[in-house]
């Protein structure tokens, strides 16, 4: 019993780490965030569905299409909701990205259908024994695409080019314009990367639960959590967050039941914030001016 558990609690913390990875390279690049990132998540669920069991695409083009359409999605969140604010000082955003989230989510409604529905795939059809527990591949995929996404953010911040215009437009957007960089393209392609990391979140959690248009707001609200929680401007930090998140869901669903997870797992991310207020592994962050 512990060890499926672990196995849940792993695989949910993937998810909510790819979650909130977005909101954490919003962050560092614009010091905003997409509060519609979990209608974000359900787009990519439902577009996969949509494509893969509605339509009979093969995967290899439903794939490229859902995360085409995330990025396209993140695009215009950032132009239309989030810089005309944020380029006047204005936190305005704050509020235009959840009633997104909120419009999305009820779009999704009226054309997807309010049931959930089973996504299908092969991955899940097929298991084999560990430690005395069924698994299935995609079990084992999730926490390594999010591993894996989260190692290549840390190497692209510390090593690369792109990480040093990155880090610039933290620092000082001014100087960085006046050095050929183009802020406001970095933070769209920022907020396009966050929505194609939610979308991968979605098609990698759908097949294990149904699909719906109400499934992205809970998950939202975690991944916020998480990315509070582990320090939203450390990759690394967040990631490890989120899984610690999934394990501590997974075991007090299992030991006392589905009543008491929000209720343990939200008592402990205020503890944890009271006693670390930056997150468990972020610190504070000095901005030149």
């Amino acid at each position: 019993m512990i060890t499926a558990a672990l196995l849940t609690g792993i695989g949910l913390g993937s998810m909510y780490a790819l979650l909130a990875l977005g909101f954490h390279i919003t962050y560092v690049v614009s010091r905003t965030v997409n509060f519609a990132q979990g209608s974000a998540m359900m787009l990519g669920a439902v577009l996969g569905y949509s494509f893969c069991i509605t339509w009979g695409w093969p995967i290899w083009l439903a794939i490229p299409a859902t995360l085409t359409l995330s990025a396209i999605y993140g695009l215009a969140v950032e132009r239309f909701l989030v810089r005309p604010f944020s380029s006047r000082g204005s936190d305005a955003w704050l509020m235009a990205t959840v009633a997104a989230g909120i419009l999305v989510d009820n779009l999704a409604m009226f054309t997807f259908g309010k049931e959930p529905r089973q996504f299908t795939s092969s991955l899940t059809e097929s298991a084999f024994s560990l430690l005395g527990t069924q698994v299935s591949p995609l079990q084992l995929m999730i926490p390594l695409i999010g591993a894996a996404i989260a190692l290549a953010l840390m190497l692209v911040r510390r090593y690369t080019r792109l990480g040093k215009v990155l880090e610039a437009c933290v620092q000082n957007p001014r100087a960085a314009m006046l050095m050929g960089i183009r802020v406001n393209w970095v933070v769209a392609i920022a907020f396009a990367v966050s929505a194609v990391f939610a979308a991968i979140a979605g098609m990698l959690i759908a097949p294990l639960f149904n699909v719906s248009a109400e499934m992205g707001t809970l998950f939202g609200l975690k991944a916020f959590a998480v990315a509070i929680l582990g320090g939203i401007t450390s990759a690394g930090g967040v990631f490890a967050a989120g899984l610690l998140f999934g394990l501590v869901e997974a075991v007090v669903t299992i030991y006392f039941g589905s009543a008491f997870t929000q209720i343990f797992t939200f008592a402990l991310v205020i503890l944890a914030l009271a006693l670390r207020p930056d997150g468990l592994f972020g610190s504070k962050t000095l901005v030149k001016v």
